[in-house]
């Protein structure tokens, strides 16, 4: 029986990629150009989140104006060496951020992956209809 694939799915309402907090994100700040760690650094707020997230509404106040680095497609050309693996990174890059901020139990973990599993569907649903 093949294995299904799981596809990226951003969880509404989560923000825990905006926890920007730099001694917990040691591993992305090594990963960004000089330029782009100035800019990440400078979002940084005296809590350890985006200065541009918005913690009542829990969205980006700048989502369409977004550096790079805020993008999961950039993260994941930044730490995967195949693109076959990005969908996988992305998830397991989730999964430890949402544990670490909110708990592995947590409501924003279980609507996690449960978009990731809905993605998962559809995405099957389209390659069975030879849609692309």
């Amino acid at each position: 029986m093949k294995e299904k694939a799981l596809q990226w799915k951003c969880a509404n309402f989560c923000g825990a990629c905006c926890r920007l907090a730099p001694l917990e994100r040691a591993e992305a700040l090594e990963a960004l150009d000089p330029d782009q760690e100035k800019k990440y650094m400078s979002m940084v707020g005296p809590d350890g989140w985006c200065i541009h997230y918005d913690t009542g509404a829990r969205n980006c106040k700048i989502y369409d104006e977004r550096p790079e680095f805020c993008k999961i497609s950039s993260l994941t050309k930044l730490f995967c060496k195949k693109e076959s693996e990005s969908n996988t990174f992305a998830i397991d890059c989730c999964h430890q951020q949402i544990r670490s901020i909110y708990g592995g139990k947590s409501l924003e973990m279980k609507r996690f992956d449960k978009g990731v599993r809905y993605a998962s569907r559809q995405n099957q649903n389209k390659s069975k209809q030879g849609v692309n």
